[in-house]
C-alpha cells in the first residue's frame, strides 16, 4: 500500500472535528485540496471543491461529511469531574472506561470515561446499563475550579481517543471516525486522480458539517453548488461478525456498497443502475446495502430545489459510531476506481435522463 494514502488516512481519521466543531478536520482537507480546486465555503463551514472539467455543466456534487460523533461538555461537578452530552448517536454500552480528549482554550485535555470496578457493583447494578445521563469524564482535575484554571468550560468539544493502526492483516485499517472520514478519504483521492483525467462535467467535492446532528451542512452547502446530481460518499455498516442475520451480512473485502434504500431517501434508480453496469463492467464487486434506521446527506441534497438524482456509495466499517471502527483498504480503492469511472461518464445528456 502506498505510504503516502497510509498517511493520508491517518491524518485524516486523528484529526478532531465533532458535529459543529469541524475546525481541525477542514484544516486537514483544505491542505489537501485547495492547490488542486477551487475553494468555496457555505456560512455553516462546508468546504466546496470546484474541480473543472471540459463542461461547466453537469454539475456533479460529491458528498462526504466531515464530522464526527462526539460529545460536548455540560457541566464540571464540584469535585472536578465533566458532565457531558453526546453529539450524534451513541450506544451507552460502548462508553464505560474509554479515553477521550477535551479540546478546551489552552489545549487539549485526556480524560477517561469513569467506570466502577466489578468488585463494588450490586447485583442490581451488574445487570443494568449505564446510561450516559449518569456518566461523567475524569480528567485527574480535584475540584470545579481547577478544571476551569486548566480551561475547560461548558460548551467544549469532546472526541473520542483512538489512534490509527494498521492491523496484522495490512489490508484492515483501524481507526476513530471512518463515519465518514473514508467519504473525505475518498472526496481527496477522487480529485487528486481527476487532474489526470478527461471528465466532461463540473465536480463539486463538498466536505459537509454537521450530519451527524441532521444534515445540516448537506442542507446548506446543496445551496451553493445547485447541484444536477450528487454521489453521496459514506461509510456503510459491516455486519460479517458473529450474532448477526445471515441475510443482512455486509462484508468487508467483498467491495463497495451501493446503498439502496436508507430511512432518508430512496436513491435514483437509473443512477444506481449506472453504477451497476460499470461496476459489472470493471468486474468491481459491489455489495447491497438497505438502511432501515438512520440516513445520510443524500436525504437532503436529493429534495433540494428541484429534486437532485442521488446515490450513495459507502465504504463497509465494522463498529461504527463507538470508538474504533475497521475498513478493509481494498474496498476503498474499489469505490474510487467505480466512481471514477462513472464520473467519466456522466455528460449533460446522460444526467437530464436521470
Amino acid at each position: 500500500m502506498n505510504n503516502d494514502l497510509l498517511n493520508m488516512l491517518k491524518e485524516i481519521t486523528e484529526a478532531p472535528g465533532v458535529s459543529g466543531y469541524e475546525k481541525g478536520i477542514r484544516e486537514v482537507l483544505k491542505r489537501y485540496l485547495s492547490q488542486i480546486a477551487t475553494l468555496e465555503e457555505d456560512r455553516l463551514g462546508s468546504l466546496i471543491f470546484k474541480k473543472e472539467g471540459s463542461n461547466q455543466r453537469p454539475k456533479i456534487m460529491l458528498a462526504a461529511h466531515m464530522d464526527e460523533i462526539g460529545f460536548m461538555v455540560k457541566s464540571i461537578t464540584s469535585n472536578g469531574y465533566i458532565k457531558f452530552i453526546p453529539l450524534g448517536g451513541w450506544w451507552d454500552q460502548v462508553l464505560l472506561s474509554q479515553r477521550v480528549v477535551i479540546h478546551t482554550q489552552n489545549g487539549p485535555i485526556i480524560g477517561v470515561i469513569g467506570s466502577k470496578p466489578p468488585h463494588i457493583l450490586s447485583e442490581e447494578e451488574r445487570k443494568k446499563v449505564v446510561e450516559k445521563k449518569e456518566m461523567y469524564i475524569d480528567i485527574g482535575a480535584s475540584s470545579e475550579e481547577e478544571a476551569l484554571k486548566w480551561g475547560v468550560r461548558p460548551g467544549d468539544p469532546i472526541t473520542p481517543y483512538s489512534e490509527f493502526q494498521v492491523m496484522h492483516n495490512p489490508d484492515l485499517l483501524l481507526a476513530k471516525a471512518w463515519d465518514d472520514r473514508v467519504g473525505c478519504a475518498l472526496l481527496v483521492e477522487i480529485i487528486k486522480e481527476l487532474i489526470n483525467e478527461n471528465h466532461p462535467n463540473t465536480i463539486y467535492g463538498v466536505a459537509t458539517v454537521q450530519e451527524e446532528v441532521g444534515l445540516r451542512g448537506a442542507t446548506t452547502s446543496s445551496f451553493v453548488v445547485n447541484p444536477d446530481m450528487a454521489i453521496i460518499l459514506e461509510s456503510d455498516i459491516a455486519t460479517d461478525m458473529p450474532g448477526i442475520n445471515e441475510e443482512k451480512k455486509i462484508y468487508l473485502g467483498k467491495g463497495p456498497s451501493l446503498i439502496i434504500y436508507d430511512a432518508t431517501m430512496i436513491p435514483n434508480s437509473n443512477l444506481r443502475r449506472m453504477f451497476i453496469d460499470i461496476a459489472e463492467k470493471l468486474n468491481i464487486p459491489i455489495q447491497y446495502s438497505a438502511l432501515e434506521r438512520g440516513g445520510t446527506d443524500g436525504g437532503r441534497i436529493h429534495i433540494h430545489a428541484k429534486g437532485v438524482p442521488s446515490v450513495v456509495i459507502g465504504v463497509p466499517a465494522r463498529y461504527i459510531h463507538s470508538h474504533t471502527s475497521i475498513i478493509n483498504i481494498q474496498d476503498f480503492l474499489n469505490a474510487k476506481k467505480l466512481i471514477i469511472e462513472v464520473i467519466k461518464n456522466l455528460n449533460e445528456e446522460i444526467v437530464e435522463k436521470l
